[in-house]
């Protein structure tokens, strides 16, 4: 099995690297923290709007790609690899030598190429589970699939993971109820602790070319109302 050590740092911090999990729950232009808290120097010839999203999707991408339990060369499928967690994912995966698959939407198939994977099966003109292809993990990056619909895509021993609750809060009850017997199982990812070593990790990936955050558009303080309209468009892609 891979050791995941990408919890290990993370990437620079600028504008909205704490939010609602530290305790904050607003939006400003300037944001004080401890010294010793989530923060790190930001990456070499880098501008805030490219690297200010680097924290957060991040942190949940983590906890996705651990509870997969890689091994380097798995085949992997991620579904939803367009949103914030899924570019991130990917990215991930790749960096750790997995053989990705990702479905998107027609419009996204390149530049989910760009960001490493391998093979991308469009949506919109394929129903992905009914792919041929058999993986050890698929992994679930919007929630808006389930065990049931995926099972058949999984090899013997694989894993599904979800970012969300599932259908009816099944997948906790699911994970407790597949660990008991070989075979196929449901995993609910836990997010690692947001810490400095985090935010130097993925600084150095960063650094590294292994991780861009995809930034879809960019909004003036003044303007949060608008963007907060556009997230719950369903339309972005990226942080």
């Amino acid at each position: 099995m891979l050791e995941v050590n990408l919890s290990d740092g993370s990437p620079s911090c600028g504008e909205g690297c704490c939010d609602s999990e530290e305790g904050l729950g607003a939006h400003a232009e300037y944001l004080a923290i401890a010294e010793d808290g989530p923060v790190a120097m930001m990456p070499d010839q880098a501008e805030f709007a490219s690297v200010a999203p680097a924290t957060e999707a991040s942190h949940y991408a983590v906890g996705l790609v651990r509870a997969a339990r890689l091994r380097r060369g798995d085949p992997v499928l991620v579904y939803g690899a367009t949103g914030a967690i899924g570019t991130v994912a990917v990215q991930f995966l790749a960096y750790l030598g997995a053989d990705v698959t990702a479905v998107c939407g027609p419009e996204h198939l390149e530049l989910v190429r760009e960001l490493g994977v391998r093979r991308v099966i469009d949506r919109t003109a394929t129903d992905f589970t009914r792919d041929d292809r058999r993986y050890r993990p698929v992994l679930d990056a919007v929630g808006k699939s389930s065990f049931r619909v995926c099972r058949r895509l999984l090899d013997p021993d694989g894993v599904f993971v979800s970012t969300d609750l599932g259908p009816n809060g099944q997948n906790p009850l699911l994970m407790l109820a597949t660990s008991w017997a070989p075979g196929r199982t449901v995993s609910v990812p836990i997010p690692p602790r947001r810490d400095q070593a985090q935010i130097r990790r993925f600084k150095e990936l960063i650094e590294a070319g292994a991780f861009t955050p995809v930034v879809d558009r960019t909004y003036r303080l003044d303007g949060i109302v608008e963007a907060y309209r556009y997230v719950e468009s369903g339309q972005k892609v990226g942080t």
